[in-house]
């Protein structure tokens, strides 16, 4: 069943989409901002490729400093959200965002309806899904194990998918039907 979008999520809105490597969140951000009517897409990941010089990459154990570029690239991601919707579009932001940073970047968004969507295949779903795209599968000394493991870890906001057996217009249809069970605040 096909549903309509401005029936399950308005204009303007943020709806943040999280999940670890290969979970699926860039191809469900862009094909959920596809089916609403005015949209944009926020990709966190943009704001850490911007340093040119001087990036501090997120590893085990990672250093302080690689910990505040990192919620530098979320309260940006955050801003630029904000802004689209303040501009009047549908806001679709996806990063990593796990454990409690999630609830800290949900409560950076100031605009509202707000909408939060973990992407929650199992972890041999993602390990595969990443390793078939193009280049390295990103996650360098990351097992999808132990990623997986901070994302249960993470505290339950908004709506989680398990999207191991869904393909992505399935895992957007079901984020529009339930859509109600993803707003927050």
């Amino acid at each position: 069943m096909r549903i309509e979008p401005s029936q399950a999520i308005p204009t303007p809105a943020v709806v943040l989409i999280t999940g670890i490597m290969g979970a699926g969140k860039s191809s469900v951000a862009q094909a959920l901002a596809e089916r609403l009517p005015r949209a944009a897409h926020v990709r966190g990941d943009a704001f850490r490729r911007m340093i040119v010089t001087g990036r501090a990459e997120m590893v085990r154990g990672a250093s302080d400093e690689a910990l505040a570029q990192l919620r530098l690239r979320y309260a940006l991601a955050a801003s630029v959200a904000d802004g689209y919707a303040a501009a009047g579009f549908t806001t679709v932001y996806q990063d990593i965002i796990v454990g409690e940073d999630l609830p800290r970047v949900v409560a950076s968004i100031r605009a509202r309806p707000l909408f939060v969507v973990v992407l929650a295949p199992r972890a041999e779903t993602a390990l595969r899904r990443a390793e078939l795209r193009e280049g390295p599968s990103g996650y360098g000394e990351w097992t999808a194990e132990a990623l997986d493991d901070l994302l249960r870890d993470t505290p339950r906001i908004g709506l989680w998918l398990d999207t191991s057996d869904l393909t992505v217009p399935e895992t957007v249809d079901a984020i529009l039907l339930r859509a109600v069970e993803a707003r927050v605040g």
